[in-house]
């Protein structure tokens, strides 16, 4: 079994904190997930987590331009510079942690960010700039008093405006100019929250929280502005002399017209003198042109209602703008004319931001979790993505892989499809914290349990709650289960400690087994076809083997030295796996009950240190244990996870630990470091302690728990692992985790991994074999080599007529090689029926040995079931969509060879009738010339 797995995919998490931001080909939402990045493809429908990390969550993001480079702030400070090509961390800098906005200049030369109550420039990296350092500062902006809040460039990328608490905004220019100041627009009366420059002008917009909206005029275009020295203004007196008459009481309150012209020539001629010989520039300056309020079209309207995100569309000219309330605003500037107004949550709305097409909007809700992208014109949704609200508790893989379950504490189970990301379905019909998920042999029903005392049943056609049992007296629900044949369920009691069995078909209780003198901790049934074992733990430190179809009798009962929290069987069914809060992992044989194996992963797991915590983190580790247990397909390996940011894989037989992920980095949760950062330690101890200085002892927490005082004004959660299950293929594995349902695939990345390899294969042999047309030695030198590009080229050059004497000949060490790479490319290959010929050629030259060692290749089976449903049942949407319109084309056809056959006839009556008059005029001209 290969353990190469990396990182793939991040589910269940589409939006934390942040801005959002559009690519420059509007098809691509970017948004900041933790301390991640998500990229949504709207065309292809499809999501996918950059491969990079960084120690806090990300909070400020700013795409270049050219769209080759993303700046990416932490909320420590630190800013990574990105490479959207390969994606990959090219460079870092630090800065404030303060800064609110990042704006790249239009021309992309230039970058700035707003720190405390300066903006600093800096040369953005790229072609641009000839410095060896990435970031290298231009200039600082000085000027606020207050916090600078957001900054904007001008289209001509000369004029740098930002805004700041302090109710003002400034406008500088990077350069010096001859007719370029310092500006200040003021009468502001809040936190200025977007600045917006009209495009190809010098006209701006400013907005404040409260919803206030001021027009700015320009005296000059961008064509105007002169790089150089600064110009001097015409003096305020004489100017004032030549614009009007003084006024003085001495003097008489009126002059005679030529005496005032004489007057008049005189000023104008004293003027020119003191003038004369320096030169006079027209200054910048900017006129408010009118001032509008937001909220006036805002129907509920609330003390605390606040404008909280904006942006602006430079070509269709529309301003949007959301408000704490779920509210969002579509005006039309300059005029001010609401366009559509819509409420999207009751939550606050963070982000907003248009596509470059302007078509397309995307909100952001953090409360909820929630990223919308809408478009206005049709006023529907593009993509309406959502989380759990809180945290994910259980998840389940569909049999063929095509579909993840996760049921949260929020109530609700959701369906995420594994090849796109997204999810696709919720159900809400339980009222309590659902405790688990499982999916029926079939894959057509998902069952849940909750602590509402209820097992709800699911239909995947209709995507309805069909059935729903219940037990005889109330129960809060801990685990689920589900036999091979899919007909009878089992579900445990946490405060009733019974197993309650129904049937699927009739809905009836079939049978309540009893024996626990605790709460079922989880249950599971053997994977064996052929068996009824159901095996539970509880927290009496018991295990019990019950036969299913037997009424109330328990098989054998395994006596344990802990308390169990989790039981898996092996795929075989011979052997079971529990976890127990020692933190150990104990194999016990299903016959016999003897024991096989025991792991101890205690020290594995390694805990961190909490902020609040008042022990050392080795003293807490020893409280560690696995909540989640998964064996592999082949049965050699198993999966842990429990109360740790750490995933171990284990090799049974030999009690060996084979490979240990990180589920993350963040630093943003707590108990993430052995040690307390030295910062946060003073004299007086913690500073994380001051709120329990008072009474010490009652924030002291109890051995076990993992409640979190939500008033607390610092409130960090600890990353734990839930949940863990392999997928069906084999190719990934699932982990429910604090931060969402994080997907480890051996698909992520290539890598250079040669089977059978010998100094005689080189990718120039396999190309004289393709040359030669010895297209079977081109194939297995290929997958000995293991190169991705040379494989795709020897499958694709090979005759389709050649395919069934290939794999008739294939030799058996390199078929299951073969089935992977087939299935795989069945997923995303345009080559539909060419690969469909090499699959079903290897089911027909290949079926006894599958049938043999179909316990070893059951992995690639399920792949081959998942891309081919896949595609099916894409390909039966096409036809469907397409049924119509050839119908239509079909009609169309038949009623124009329809009027053409009515023309021909209407053309041979015509015909016929001037042939009879042409033959009546003959006759008539016979009659005259007889006569």
């Amino acid at each position: 079994m290969k353990f190469s797995y990396e990182f793939s995919n991040l589910y269940g998490t589409v939006y934390r904190n942040g801005n959002l931001l559009f690519t420059q080909d509007g098809n691509t939402v970017i948004s900041p997930v933790g301390n991640k990045i998500t990229m949504f493809d709207l065309k292809n429908h499809r999501s996918q987590t950059l491969p990079v990390e960084a120690r806090f969550s990300y909070t400020l993001l700013a795409l270049s331009p050219t769209g080759t480079s993303l700046v990416a702030l932490q909320e420590d400070g630190e800013v990574h510079l990105i490479s959207m090509i390969s994606k990959t961390i090219l460079h870092r800098i630090r800065v404030s942690k303060n800064t609110l906005s990042i704006k790249f200049s239009p021309d992309s030369k230039h970058i700035a960010f707003t720190q405390e109550n300066h903006v600093k420039v800096y040369k953005s990296p790229g072609p641009y700039s000839k410095d060896y350092g990435p970031f290298v500062q231009e200039k600082i902006l000085r000027g606020p008093y207050d916090e600078t809040t957001f900054v904007a460039w001008s289209d001509c990328s000369k004029l740098v405006a930002y805004g700041s608490k302090d109710m003002t905004v400034r406008i500088d220019s990077l350069q010096r100019m001859k007719n370029v100041g310092y500006c200040s627009l003021g009468g502001i009366n809040d936190t200025v929250v977007g600045i917006f420059f009209e495009a190809n002008s010098l006209d701006c917009y400013t907005v404040s929280a409260n919803g206030q909206l001021c027009i700015w005029d320009s005296n000059l275009t961008p064509d105007q502005i002169e790089y150089g020295q600064m110009g001097k203004f015409p003096k305020k007196k004489d100017t004032k002399k030549i614009s009007r008459r003084e006024k003085d009481d001495s003097e008489d309150e009126e002059f005679e017209d030529d005496e005032f012209s004489e007057h008049e020539e005189q000023q104008s001629q004293e003027v020119k003198e003191e003038t004369e010989g320096e030169e006079t520039t027209k200054m910048l300056q900017y006129k408010r042109h009118s001032r509008h309020y937001l909220t006036d079209h805002v129907e509920e309207k609330t003390n605390r209602l606040r404008l909280t995100s904006v942006d602006y569309h430079q070509k269709t000219k529309i301003l949007v703008s959301a408000f704490s309330n779920g509210v969002f605003l579509l005006v039309s500037l300059p005029d001010v004319s609401l366009i559509h107004s819509l409420a999207i949550s009751e939550q606050t709305i963070e982000s907003v931001c248009f596509n470059k097409s302007g078509d397309w909007i995307v909100f952001g809700c953090p409360d909820m979790g929630q990223l919308l992208v809408w478009e206005w014109q049709s006023e529907t949704y593009v993509l309406k993505q959502q989380g759990h609200s809180s945290s994910m508790s259980c998840l389940a893989y569909s049999p063929d892989g095509s579909m993840v379950a996760t049921g949260g504490e929020d109530s609700k189970v959701k369906l995420w499809n594994t090849s796109s990301g997204f999810c696709f379905v919720t159900f809400n019909e339980h009222e309590a914290s659902v405790t688990g998920v499982c999916f029926t042999p079939n894959g057509k029903v998902v069952l849940s349990s909750s602590v509402d005392g209820t097992v709800r049943a699911f239909d995947m056609t209709r995507y309805r709650n069909f059935k729903t049992f219940t037990t005889p007296r109330p129960v809060q629900l801990s685990c689920i289960s589900v036999d091979s044949s899919g007909d009878l369920i089992a579900a445990g009691g946490q405060d009733v400690f019974e197993i309650y069995l129904w049937s699927l078909t009739t809905g009836r209780l079939v049978d309540v087994l009893t024996g626990h003198q605790g709460p079922v901790a989880s249950l599971s049934f053997s994977n064996n076809p052929t068996s009824s074992q159901l095996a539970s733990v509880s927290w009496d430190k018991t295990v019990k083997v019950w036969d299913a179809l037997e009424s109330n009798s328990s098989k054998d009962s395994i006596h344990l030295t802990s308390e169990p929290t989790c039981v898996c069987w092996r795929p075989d069914g011979k052997a079971l796996s529990v976890a127990t809060l020692s933190g150990h992992i104990q194999t016990f044989d299903a016959q016999t009950s003897d024991q096989i194996s025991s792991i101890s992963g205690r020290k594995d797991m390694r805990i961190g240190r909490g902020q609040n915590d008042k022990i050392t983190a080795s003293k807490k580790t020893e409280s560690a244990a696995f909540s989640s247990l998964c064996y592999s397909a082949d049965g050699s390996s198993i999966l842990a996870g429990g109360n740790s940011k750490y995933i171990c894989i284990y090799n049974v037989a030999e009690s060996l630990l084979v490979k240990k992920f990180e589920v993350t980095q963040n630093r943003s949760f707590d108990c993430m470091d052995e040690i307390i950062n030295r910062r946060k330690m003073t004299e007086f101890g913690n500073l994380a302690l001051i709120e329990d200085r008072e009474d010490p002892s009652s924030r002291i927490k109890l051995p076990g728990t993992k409640a979190k005082d939500m008033s607390s004004r610092t409130l960090s959660m600890e990353v734990n692992v839930l949940a863990l299950c392999f997928s069906p293929t084999g190719r990934n594995f699932s982990a429910v985790t604090t931060e969402g349902l994080l997907v480890y695939s051996l698909d992520r990345f290539l890598s250079f991994d040669p089977f059978l390899l010998d100094t005689n294969i080189t990718p120039a042999s396999i190309k004289t074999s393709l040359k030669n047309e010895d297209h079977m030695k081109a194939l297995i030198d290929a997958f000995k080599l293991n190169e991705k590009s040379f494989l795709l080229e020897s499958f694709e050059r090979t005759p389709a007529k050649d395919i069934q004497l290939i794999v008739k000949q294939w030799p058996h060490n390199f078929l299951q090689r073969l089935m992977n790479h087939v299935a795989g490319e069945l997923e995303s290959s345009r080559h539909i029926e060419f690969y469909l010929k090499w699959a079903k050629s290897i089911m027909l030259q290949h079926g006894m040995y599958i049938k043999s060692h179909s316990q070893e290749l059951m992995p690639v089976l399920n792949l081959f079931v998942k891309n081919i449903t896949r595609r099916s049942e894409d390909l039966a949407k096409v036809c469907e969509n397409n049924k119509f319109s050839l119908n239509y084309l079909l009609t169309i056809g038949v009623k124009a060879d329809e009027a053409a056959a009515n023309a021909g006839e209407n053309a041979d009556n015509v015909d016929m009738k001037e042939v009879e008059e042409s033959d009546n005029d003959s006759e008539v001209d016979m009659t005259e010339l007889q006569e």
